[in-house]
């Protein structure tokens, strides 16, 4: 359990905790008391069922209600994670473990290089700008200027192909809701430009660097940007300099108000591509606009229908002259890669350049005259290099088994920069020079954690329905299978995201504590391609909370835990896995934590984004996937009397993707079903969102979530291993 500090003298974590406090965390205390929880005798009617609804008014975000109940559900959470032996000093050990130059893939664009860059405490990374591989590089944004608390936040930033402007995103809190701004390169003056509105969309600028395309939203009623639904998504343009009254519509679904259009322009900047989407569904539709010139673009020009079947994935990776290449999952669950002339469009004319493997595409890219295809072959990453026709011409060069992340390149340029982590290393840039099959660090990480006394291995285990799973498990070497390890099983099962392995300094804090770290890859997910998620949504939903149950059965069954021993935590969706799996087996684990949670299965579709869900999960307007819904809906599965986990629910006071009142509803209830002592908080961010916090408060979730879980796993202190 030692650690480098920060001047690099040796440290024993575990002599900083016994000495400091010579006692354990501890097992969890006596019953909790609670803020009253207000009830009301409201309900809905679904096909007959009639469902009560108590906290329905703790939808109202701004209600004085909701503010006082938030203010006193804190005030009872800070005052039980302040007296959790320890706690200081493990913010103190994770303040270290996170202390370290996090550096993001560069793109590059008008023949620089540009990309992301945190030294270690910073509560946002700043975008740096360099000329060339050796030149010294230079501040273009720095967010930690924005507000003096991190509270609004960079929400992307795309440079002109002209090199004349960077168009940036701002957020208050990291909230969904974007402001796009505009400042020239050469002098770093701010113009005038103020694009509201703007939702799950990214400036794509002309090749003349005179405006950009972008997508927003009608601006929302007064009072309910929260919680306002997601409708009427459409594409605009905006000349640099100018008010956002003047932009130009250039494409809107006025028949599908509850799909995404987001334009995005070719490299050659001949044409705009339109990827339109109901919702997170996998099936999308592609349009064109030709613009002609790219040096005076025709902003008049027609938006014509490209792939308009909408019956598989269709993600358009670029086009040499007037052949597109498109990564599709059509006739192919696993993926490839096609060729489309736009001179004969039809399917049958369409060429297969990269056929579909054993193993699926993760994701790919035109870099150099040639395409790099992303494999993940049993969750771990593998990238493969083609020529445009086809031709395999070898893998890029990996340190290990691990992740490749933020694959980039151009297709005029001959280089191909990519990060490379895994659960026990630090992610790493790499520079692969095409022309002379070199690879070389473009950033190097030092992170004050020895991964030396741990390993991280794979294992497949059975679900339910006899369907094998892999999960990555990390401890430490020689670990003793006796039932008795702590361990935290996160994992996330939907939207056709793959979860692989990856460092995160919670986790290397985690292991230090003694304890082991286990990812299963559930059905829902992409790991191993559409039918993989398919298996995992919608009717089938219930088949990645079976995949998670025989996870922690498995870790039961091969003495690796207990019951007693396990905590289990997941976000977003996998806050819903959290939620579904507590209140379906809750003897099976200690602790549960669930972060920013879809916990109101019925109620969901209402609100900001949740809309686009219901290609994932089902609404509970439609009377065959009500029942179902219903059936594994944490907030309605919660049963009086029933001895529940220890949990901390998470969430955050603008968060527009997942409203925070599923939390809010979720706690009040389960606080009164609790049937033991095991307690029942709600911890509600300030001033964060959805996906972002700053540095600080980041360390500070990550504290108490550990905190919570090892106290109410009765974890020991740490004991001290000997100097190295």
């Amino acid at each position: 359990m030692n650690g480098i500090g920060r001047k690099g003298h040796v440290r024993s974590w575990g002599i900083v905790l016994a000495v400091a406090l010579g006692i354990p965390f501890g097992a969890a205390g006596e019953s909790m008391q609670y803020p009253p929880s207000q009830k009301s005798d409201t309900a809905d009617v679904y096909f007959g069922t009639k469902i009560a609804d108590p906290y329905r008014w703790m939808e109202d975000l701004d209600s004085e209600e909701t503010k006082q109940w938030v203010a006193a559900e804190n005030k009872v959470t800070f005052e039980y994670l302040d007296a959790i032996p320890g706690r200081d000093a493990l913010r103190k050990r994770l303040t270290e473990i996170w202390n370290y130059p996090r550096t993001g893939v560069p793109l590059r664009e008008a023949g620089h290089l540009y990309y992301t860059y945190n030294s270690g405490l910073q509560r946002q990374a700043a975008v740096l700008r360099r000329p060339s591989l050796t030149s010294e590089p230079k501040v273009l944004l720095d967010p930690n200027t924005f507000s003096a608390d991190g509270s609004v936040a960079l929400a992307g930033f795309t440079i002109s192909p002209a090199g004349n402007y960077v168009a940036y995103g701002r957020s208050e809190g990291g909230s969904d809701w974007t402001e796009f701004r505009v400042r020239e390169l050469a002098s770093g003056k701010e113009l005038q430009d103020r694009v509201q509105w703007t939702k799950f969309s990214t400036p794509s600028w002309t090749k003349d660097g005179k405006g950009f395309f972008y997508s927003r939203y009608p601006e929302p009623p007064k009072g309910k940007v929260i919680e306002s639904a997601a409708l009427n998504h459409r594409v605009y343009y905006h000349v640099a300099g100018t008010s956002q009254e003047k932009d130009r519509l250039i494409f809107e679904l006025k028949d599908k108000p509850d799909w995404l259009a987001i334009g995005g322009v070719t490299e050659d900047g001949r044409y705009l591509v339109i990827y339109a989407v109901k919702g997170t569904d996998t099936k999308n539709q592609l349009y064109l606009v030709d613009l002609k010139d790219a040096a005076k673009p025709d902003l008049t020009a027609p938006v014509r229908p490209f792939i308009v079947e909408n019956d598989a994935s269709y993600i358009p990776m670029g086009n040499v002259g007037g052949k597109f290449y498109v990564l599709t999952d059509l006739d192919a669950p696993k993926r490839r890669i096609v060729a489309v002339d736009l001179r004969a469009p039809s399917r049958e004319k369409w060429k297969n350049v990269v056929p579909q493997a054993n193993e699926v595409i993760e994701e790919s890219v035109l870099a150099g005259g040639r395409i790099a295809a992303h494999y993940l072959v049993d969750v771990k990453s593998e990238v493969r290099l083609f020529t445009r026709e086809g031709k395999q011409l070898g893998s890029l060069p990996l340190p290990g088994i691990g992740s490749v992340q933020g694959l980039s390149g151009r297709n005029d340029t001959p280089e191909i920069f990519y990060s490379f982590t895994s659960v026990l290393v630090p992610p790493t840039v790499f520079r692969y020079d095409l022309t002379t099959s070199k690879i070389a660090p473009f950033a190097e990480t030092k992170v004050a954690f020895d991964p030396s006394p741990f390993e991280t291995t794979q294992v497949f285990y059975h679900s339910k329905d006899g369907t094998k799973i892999p999960m990555f498990l990390t401890g430490r070497k020689g670990m003793i299978r006796d039932g008795n390890n702590p361990v935290l099983l996160y994992a996330y099962g939907g939207f056709n995201v793959s979860v692989r392995p990856e460092f995160k300094p919670s986790i290397a804090g985690w292991l230090e504590l003694g304890g082991v770290y286990a990812v299963p890859n559930l059905r829902g997910g992409g790991e191993y391609g559409e039918e993989w998620h398919r298996a995992g949504m919608l009717e089938k939903k219930q088949n990645v909370f079976d995949d998670f149950h025989s996870a922690a059965e498995y870790l039961v069954r091969e003495k690796i835990s207990s019951p007693g021993k396990l905590a289990i935590w997941g976000g977003s969706n996998g806050g819903l896995l959290v939620g579904a799996a507590m209140t379906q087996r809750p003897e099976l684990f200690a602790v549960a934590l669930p972060e920013v949670g879809v916990l109101d299965m019925l109620r969901y579709h209402k609100f900001s984004a949740g809309v686009f869900w219901v290609t994932e999960y089902g609404s509970s307007d439609d009377e065959k996937m009500f029942p179902i819904l219903q059936a594994y809906s944490p907030l309605h599965n919660l049963k009086p009397g029933t001895c529940y986990p220890a949990t901390l629910i998470t969430t955050a006071d603008h968060d527009d993707r997942v409203v925070p009142c599923h939390s809010f509803k979720f706690a009040a209830t389960l606080q009164a079903a609790q049937g033991c002592a095991r307690p029942v908080l709600i911890r509600v961010e300030t001033q964060a969102s959805h996906g972002y916090s700053p540095t600080d408060k980041r360390i500070a979730e990550v504290t108490d979530f550990l905190a919570f879980a090892a106290k109410n796993l009765n974890m020991p202190p740490p004991t001290a291993p000997g100097s190295r």
